[in-house]
């Protein structure tokens, strides 16, 4: 955050807090350049001052935009950082209820504690083949993204979860897994996604326990491998453990469990089976009541074990093998609760017949006997000699405790052997996806040798996760080709040199446990000589000599030595050992067969936190004994380096689960637990690494219609990157904030927020303006209503009220004076009488009022004096008895456990470890006692500060009510002073009453005048009401049958005119289709000549070896131009020939050579029958335009009749206006009879009634031509034919002189309306074109001064400098203005050019005598001489030039050697259409017109000739129909034709044909587009043909025939079908490969449609599936046949689609070899 980005009253940053981590904060005073402190508003309004680091200065972070909050993926944040981070989580978690984020590569996953239904099969299926940023974030999305990269890259893959317990690791790790067998399905029968899904019940009740945190935790690591074959379905599965706890076997703390397994076999030891095992309640077992809650709430032990005990049948676990493992569960639930009872101070002993040791040696089938002799007893052995030792109580329960864990432990390790069995595939597998649900980082108060292995794992998978990130960014921007530095990330590899590099602390555990007397101390101390100056990552202690701490990734652990060893050796009796290997049962023995002496359980003291255990290596038989005598800190960092291996040869995929709080309440979000598992994850570290490149990244359409606002005119470009470019290097001055690759843009965090914050100042300002000058119109005109109305109602109520005024003022004149002498002695009497009662009355109450409140005060002050002596007796006696009580019992206690501690003294006395503890002991209490010093110091600071805050408020209240007495005496010296002013003010409101009443009584009399006049008003009012009632009444019935009239009309004219266009179209369709058909006879026919032609060249000349040159003089078109074809002749085609020859008629080539020429004058004439279709078509649609012009002169009238009534309206309103001013003045006599203003206003009466009677007659006029018009529309219905109007009104009865008149009233009247409206028109034009130039000038006006203003307030340079900056704008408008007209100018010569060609052609004809038809091959000479027009010289014009004599070479290299593979892969779509349409501007451009015919003839001929040779081709065919489609459009828009134009840039109006018309000629290449389209569908139902209905037939749709496939099965591409055989999908590829090879070679989109309908019609045919062939043929009237000739042609069209390629930016292939053409 720099200076520059805070702004007041828009800035928002977070501030740390202590109990939120995070607020927000409004930056309310401007940040400048080394303040110390920041002036910030809280979001619930406070005001705090932040300050600053003094040392590093930074500024606080900057919070995103509101757009970017709730983001669902943390990467794409602005700004990245922690808060953020925190707070996109929050809002996303507690209010939006989602549980996923993505953070880049990473799934942030937060329990909900509550279940959601977002886990079922219709979740799954909806995610099954997305793509993983297509949908929300979810668990389902990063499986669906492993199993989609193993299908597609042929790599494994991994997916680790990790977190705290109670995160959600395990359900996580169980959705993935169940999400693969869902989708996936299994290769057999042997349902192997079931086992998989079995395999979790198991796992979870002999691994997983209720904790504080979590009531199902997992208290073992593992790594689920699901393997797959070769199309991608489940076939087995293999499971690997890491770090068991052991320890909860024997111990568990308050509130927490054992493991499930335990608390099941109790919960059904009522059953049958279960008898045999003594089982009781979970209470009466050492083993699983010491957490003292054995029950989870919502969960039923005994169906657990139902469930438990069917998975183990499901995986193959026999029922005497689970007999077994209850057996031994149950006997290890026994042994805990053996009592061992001391028989001396060094030996210990169990009483005889113990009832649990001998139900373990039943269960266990060993004898009671030596059990209880080695759990009291070891053995020792010397070199010499073998010694049988007893051992103390305590190393007896000891030894007992790690007898029980191990045996858990081997239980463990049988059973996970036989779930990989079970899971094992059958056959090879050739992929697999791993899933590793392992613990997360932990730290707490006393960590010890399992936090330390934790920890260690999580700093080799943060590793592993780092450079994954790291490498993922790094190829991201090798991608997009953009300039990328090394980025600076966190490197956890020194912490790991220093658990596991030589000499590092596992090296040193592990031989300090070799050491015959090694003890925690040495080793710390090893620690401390080894690392502590060496290793910045190590650290001691200040307080202790027996801890280290390690500065991990995530935070600094502080780990107690105490214990390390024994955990790290972990040993069990190796007699106790031998005694369970001569069991009885079976199941035992097979746990124990390895024979190994040393194992690996745990066994420590009962008071640790947690104890682990790593999963022991199976041994070799004969193997040494050293190999087998691995501590368990080799064992595990052997186990975690195969793990590491294993994931880096995978694609890993990381999850990250998140508690949200302690307390496992749903949707509660704690900011400080969070971001404690966000900085021990790693979310944080791929932010960080995130932000330090590029973390925004925009694609260059998506930035440019978000920030197009930013934009000018003049800065949008047809090129979106260049656009790009433009705008971020104007509004981004840095170029190091953003980068630009292939697809985006990157940019740097930060700066997306800075462009919004641009956009939505562009936006505000614009919304600005705009309601500033909506606003001003609309109060302007509102204003100016109002202010002619108020003048109006002003001028006649001011005349009004003057006179009123003046009659009133003479009223009043006398009265007042009458008044003021009677009221004045009224007045003084009453106030007299006043004064004296009120003087009387107030001197009695002041007096009483004062009494009152002395004897008050009084009464308190004895009363307070009483209180304060009683109280303090009361006080000092209750002090004196509780102190003498609270003496006498601490006397009492501190006695009584002085006793009890002398005793317990005495006894620990004796040992050494009393000292020892002592002495720590005594360390605690001096900490204690300073920090209780501490603590006291300063309460007491506390309590002074309180006491003087108390006495400066005393000081100031004191003040406070001195200056309040002093104003209470300067308000009762007012209240005197007001009291003399009372009288004064009595006076004065009786004068007023007075005048009240009179002015009452005026007013009442003002009233009744006005009733008066108003009720004459309204009735009035009410005439005028109702004649304009029946002048409205006459309008709506004019209105309505207008209305109905034009509604007949225009339905009958749109039935009409839709059923004449169908039938117009139908015979068009069959028009075309016959054309089509006989083009493709024509074809046939040609091709059949051609061959009889060879046929017979070969019959007469004698051939000889190698190679000949014949000439073909013929071509489809008649062309005059020749073509050579070569060929290779053999003697046995000359053979055949000769054999053809002998047979051959000459009438057969006559009768071939008339048919040709019927054919010919058939396809002219059904030319001809085309155009007049045509033309009827076109007729139709002008009779349509005809009649809704009519319409249109209908609605004309009728508003002309309401202009009318309008004006009729406002006559009255005239009228009404003079009558008022007439009543109005009578009074004054001035418009009486004979007066001149009554004779004016008289004048103008009748001069309005006269308009009056003459709107009158017009409105009779148009009523009457309603009715004529209503009835020739229904005379024109009945008719067969159209005709005129004017006939029909002549067939009329009546026909005489009236109707004559009457037509020439009508025709006079619609002259006269005509030139009226014309007249308007231009009027309106005229006065629209002058307010658009006042309106510019005003503007332009306006720009001028404010521009002049600027440049006034700026210095002289400056304001030369925007002077210049100015006249530049102004000539560059002026510039363009001119360019814009010179372009009309030249569009009018080319136009002009192109009408005086056709007209010298036709002066060329008529002076010939005769009109030549253009046949398609031949163009006629032009005697006439073009026209020069001189042109821009440019760089290049989109033309190429080529010689005469390298014609040849062109289609030959262009047409006939061209390879339409290579040409569609690695060139643009169609550009041998563009570059013969290139070269042929140039004949157009020079005026060459045998060489415009000849290329263009050589062309047809070449494309034919290459149809003709490998027709069966289908990527020639698509190549050529696109390329030919192409040549026609280009013909088409370049043509100079308006209507193909319209869609074209200026610079493609220049480059348009300027001498030549070649409609012909595209006629001509159409007839070709349709033989190419009809061979390409006849190629592509060859291919399809062999395939259908054996693909059909192989489709699971047909009842009876297909098989029964196995369900889950995933729509993804599996093995390929077997040779010879075709099925659905067979068919499916290949016609996808149709598609995809038009669309390489750029055919039409509307084409390919028109192929793709051809194709289905065909699949359907040949299917002769009823539904589709029924579709087909629902509109076929010709023939009731149910089945359809696959030998019919369907029409087929090209609609016109231009393109936007500019021709001079084409650039010619050297792979083409044409070096002879020149740009020009």
């Amino acid at each position: 955050l720099s200076a520059v980005d805070i702004e007041p009253g828009f800035a928002r940053v977070w501030i740390p807090d202590a109990e939120e981590v995070w607020k927000s904060a409004e930056l309310t005073k401007n940040y400048k350049h080394g303040d110390s402190t920041l002036h910030l508003t809280l979001e619930d309004g406070l005001d705090i001052e932040h300050k600053l680091d003094d040392k590093t200065k930074n500024l606080p972070h900057l919070r995103n935009p509101d757009i970017l909050v709730g983001e669902n993926d943390l990467t794409a944040l602005s700004y990245l950082h922690e808060p953020a981070v925190l707070h996109n989580l929050k809002v996303r978690f507690t209010d939006s209820k989602l549980i996923y984020t993505y953070c880049g590569i990473v799934l942030v996953a937060i329990n909900p504690y509550e279940n959601l239904p977002i886990y079922g099969s219709d979740i799954i299926n909806a995610y099954s083949g997305q793509n993983m940023g297509d949908m929300d974030p979810h668990i389902f999305a990063v499986a669906e993204e492993a199993y989609k990269q193993m299908a597609r890259d042929e790599r494994n893959q991994s997916i680790i979860v990790s977190g705290e317990s109670g995160a959600g690791k395990t359900v996580s790790a169980k959705y993935a897994m169940r999400y693969f067998a869902t989708v996936s399905g299994a290769a057999t029968e042997a349902n192997v996604e079931e086992k998989v899904l079995a395999s979790n019940p198991i796992m979870e009740a002999i691994g997983n326990a209720k904790t504080t945190r979590n009531d199902n935790s997992s208290r073992f690591g593992k790594y689920i491998e699901i393997g797959f074959d070769k199309r991608y379905r489940i076939i087995g599965a293999n499971m690997r453990t890491y770090l068991l706890e052991k320890s909860r076997v024997v111990f568990q703390a308050d509130e927490e469990r054992n493991y499930h397994i335990f608390y099941q076999l109790c919960a059904s030891s009522h059953l049958p089976e279960f008898k045999n095992l003594k089982l009781g309640s979970a209470d009466d077992f050492h083993c699983t009541n010491q957490g003292r809650n054995p029950v989870i709430d919502g969960v039923d032990d005994a169906k657990e074990m139902c469930t438990t005990q069917h998975a183990f049948s499901l995986l193959g676990i026999n029922e005497l093998n689970q007999k077994g493992l209850f057996q031994v569960l149950a006997a290890i639930l026994h042994l805990g609760n053996v009592e061992i009872k001391d028989r001396d101070s060094d030996s210990s002993i169990i009483p005889a017949n113990n009832r649990h040791l001998t139900v373990f040696c039943e269960l266990m089938g060993v004898t009671y006997q030596d059990m209880s002799h080695w759990l009291c007893h070891k053995k020792l052995k010397t070199a010499q000699e073998t010694y049988i030792k007893p051992i103390p109580r305590l190393q007896a329960s000891n030894a007992r405790d790690a007898l029980a864990k191990h045996i858990y432990a081997k239980v463990f390790n049988w059973i996970v052997d036989h779930v990989n069995k079970s899971l094992r595939a059958t056959v090879k597998q050739h992929s697999f996806i791993g899933v590793l649900d392992i613990y997360g980082f932990e730290t707490f108060e006393i960590n010890s040798f399992e936090q330390f292995c934790i920890n260690y794992a999580n700093e080799k998978l943060q590793q592993q996760f780092n450079m994954h990130v790291f490498k993922l960014e790094q190829e991201e921007y090798l991608k997009e080709q953009i300039p990328w530095t090394l980025i600076d990330f966190y490197d956890n590899q020194p912490c790991i040199n220093l658990i596991e590099a030589k000499m590092g602390v596992l090296d040193l555990l592990d031989e300090e446990c070799k050491m015959p007397k090694g003890s925690d101390d040495s080793w710390a101390q090893k620690l401390y000589n080894t690392h502590l100056k060496t290793c910045s990552l190590f650290e001691k202690p200040r307080m202790s000599n027996k801890a280290f701490i390690i500065q991990h990734f995530a935070d600094k652990v502080q780990y107690q030595c105490d214990g390390f060893l024994e955990k790290n050796k972990d040993t069990v009796n190796e007699e106790q050992i031998n005694v369970l290997k001569a069991s009885k049962l079976d199941l035992l023995v097979e746990l124990f067969q390895d024979g190994e002496k040393v194992t690996s359980p745990t066994g420590t003291a009962p008071g640790g936190r947690t104890r682990l255990s790593v999963k022991p290596k199976e041994i070799r038989p004969g193997a040494s004994s050293k190999e087998h005598k691995k501590t368990v800190g080799c064992q595990f960092r052997n186990s975690l380096a195969m793990l590491m291996e294993t994931l880096n040869a995978t694609t890993p995929h990381y999850v990250r689960c998140i508690k949200p709080n302690d307390l496992k309440f749903p949707f509660t979000f704690d900011p400080k637990r969070a971001v404690q598992q966000l900085r021990a994850c790693g979310v944080l570290e791929t932010i960080r690494i995130s932000a330090a490149g590029f973390p925004s990244r925009w694609t260059y359409q998506e930035f440019f219609s978000r920030y197009r606002v930013l934009m000018k005119q003049k800065d949008v470009l047809s090129d979106r990157r260049l656009t790009c470019r433009n705008v971020l290097e104007k509004l981004v001055q840095d170029q190091d904030k953003y980068q630009f690759g292939k697809t985006k843009i990157f940019f740097r965090a930060g700066q997306v927020a800075y462009l919004e914050k641009l956009r939505a100042d562009k936006l505000r300002k614009a919304c600005v303006r705009i309601q500033k000058t909506i606003r001003c119109w609309l109060v302007r005109k509102k204003y100016l209503r109002k202010k002619h109305a108020a003048i109006t109602i002003q001028r006649y109520t001011r005349g009004h009220q003057a006179r009123c005024l003046v009659k009133y003022m003479r009223q009043t004149l006398a009265a007042i004076t009458i008044q003021k002498f009677q009221r004045m002695c009224v007045q003084r009497k009453l106030y007299l009488q006043k004064q004296a009662a009120a003087l009387v009355m107030q001197t009695i109450l002041r007096a009483y009022m004062a009494r009152q409140k002395y004897q008050g005060l009084l009464r308190n002050h004895k009363a307070v004096f009483i209180q304060k002596h009683v109280r303090g007796w009361l006080a000092r006696q209750r002090y004196k008895r509780s102190l003498r009580a609270i003496v006498y019992l601490q006397c009492c206690i501190r006695r009584m456990k002085a006793k009890k501690e002398l005793k317990k003294l005495k006894i620990e006395a004796r040992s050494v470890e009393h000292f020892k503890k002592l002495n720590v002991g005594m360390e605690n209490k001096i900490m204690q006692l300073q920090r209780k010093l501490d603590e006291q110091a300063k309460d007491n600071r506390v309590t002074s500060e309180r006491l003087n805050c108390l006495e400066t408020s005393h000081a100031v209240e004191s003040e406070k009510l001195k200056v309040e007495v002093s104003k209470l005496k300067g308000i009762e010296e007012e209240a005197k002073n007001n009291a003399n002013r009372v009288t004064s003010l009595l006076e004065e409101l009786e004068r007023l009453r007075k005048e009240l009443t009179t002015t009452q009584k005026e007013k009442k009399t003002i009233e009744d005048w006005a009733t008066k006049y108003r009720d004459e008003m309204e009735k009035m009012v009410a005439e005028l009401k109702q004649q304009n009632g029946l002048l409205k009444t006459d309008k709506d019935d004019l209105n309505r049958m207008i209305k109905e009239q034009s509604q007949q009309m225009t339905e009958k004219m749109t039935r009409a005119l839709a059923e004449e266009t169908q039938q117009l179209e139908s015979d068009l369709n069959e028009e075309r289709s016959r054309y089509q058909n006989l083009l493709t006879e024509h074809l046939r026919l040609e091709e059949r000549y051609d061959d009889l032609k060879e046929e017979i060249t070969l019959s007469v000349s004698v051939p000889k070896p190698g190679h000949r040159r014949t000439d073909s003089t013929h071509s489809s078109n008649g062309s005059e131009c020749t073509y050579n074809s070569e060929f290779a002749e053999s003697e046995e085609s000359s053979r055949h020939g000769e054999d053809v020859t002998r047979g051959m008629d000459t009438s057969l080539t006559l009768k071939l050579q008339k048919r040709v020429t019927e054919l010919e004058q058939e396809k002219s004439s059904l030319r001809n029958e085309l155009e007049n279709k045509e033309e009827q078509f076109q007729r139709a649609r002008d009779d349509e335009e005809h009649k809704k012009s009519r319409g249109a002169e209908l609605e004309y009238e009728s508003l002309k009749r309401q202009e009318l009534d309008s004006e009729n309206k406002k006559l009255k309103h005239d009228l009404t206006a003079m009558r008022q001013s007439l009543l109005g003045n009578a009074g004054a006599g001035a418009g009486a009879p004979g007066s001149p203003p009554y004779k004016v206003l008289m004048d103008q009466l009748n001069s309005s009634c006269e308009e009056l009677e003459v709107r009158k007659e017009e409105v009779l006029i148009l009523r009457s031509q309603l009715v004529s018009q209503k009835e020739a529309m229904q005379h024109k219905e009945t008719m067969t034919e159209p005709v005129h109007y004017a006939e029909d009104v002549h067939k009329m009865k009546d026909s005489g002189a009236i109707t004559q008149a009457y037509l020439g009233l009508k025709e006079t009247n619609r002259l006269l309306e005509g030139q009226m409206q014309q007249q308007r028109r231009s009027y309106d034009n005229e006065v629209e074109v002058l307010r658009g130039e006042l309106q510019s000038v005003k503007e332009e006006n306006n720009r001028q001064q404010q521009l002049l203003a600027q440049n006034l307030q700026l210095p002289p340079e400056a304001r030369i400098e925007a002077s210049l900056q100015h006249e530049i704008t102004r000539l560059t408008n002026e510039n363009l203005d001119l360019m814009e007209q010179l372009e009309k100018q030249d569009k009018t010569i080319r136009k002009l050019k192109k009408q005086l060609k056709v007209f010298s052609k036709k002066i060329g004809e008529m002076g010939a005598g005769q009109v030549e038809t253009i046949s398609p091959g031949q163009m006629v000479e032009e005697t006439v001489r073009p026209v020069n027009i001189p042109r821009r010289e440019k760089d290049f014009q989109g033309m190429l030039e080529y010689k005469k004599e390298d014609e040849l070479k062109l289609v030959k290299n262009l047409i006939l050697e061209l390879k339409p593979r290579g040409v569609a892969v690695n060139l643009i779509p169609g550009l041998p259409a563009y570059i013969l349409f290139m070269c042929l501007r140039h004949a157009d451009y020079v005026n060459d017109d045998q060489k415009v015919r000849t290329l263009l003839t050589s062309t047809i001929n070449s494309i034919k000739k290459i149809l003709k040779k490998r027709g069966d081709d289908f990527e020639t065919v698509s190549f050529w129909l696109s390329n030919t489609c192409r040549f026609l459009h280009c013909l088409k828009q370049y043509s100079g034709d308006e209507s193909f134009m319209k869609h074209n840039t200026p610079k493609q109006n220049d480059h348009c044909l300027s001498n030549f018309d070649l409609a012909e000629y595209r006629q001509v290449l159409s007839d070709l587009a349709i033989q190419i389209y009809q061979q390409l569908i006849k190629c592509m139902e060859n291919i399809l043909q062999p395939m259908i209905v054996s693909g059909m037939l192989e489709h699971e749709t047909i009842q009876g025939v297909s098989g029964v496939k196995p369900t889950g099965l995933r729509k993804r591409t599996s093995s390929i079908a077997d040779e010879g055989t075709y099925t659905l999908e067979t068919i499916l590829r290949q016609l996808s490969a149709f598609h995809s090879t038009m669309c390489q070679h750029g055919t039409d989109p509307e084409l390919i449609k028109q192929v793709r309908v051809r194709v289905c019609v065909c699949v359907c045919v040949h299917v002769s599936d009823p539904v589709c062939v029924h579709t087909r043929l629902r509109d076929r009237c010709e023939t009731p046949q149910l089945l359809m000739d696959t030998k019919i042609i369907y029409p087929v069209t090209f609609p016109f689609n231009p393109s936007s390629l500019a021709l001079e930016t084409i650039q010619i292939p050297g792979s083409l070899n044409l070096a002879f053409l020149t740009r020009v």
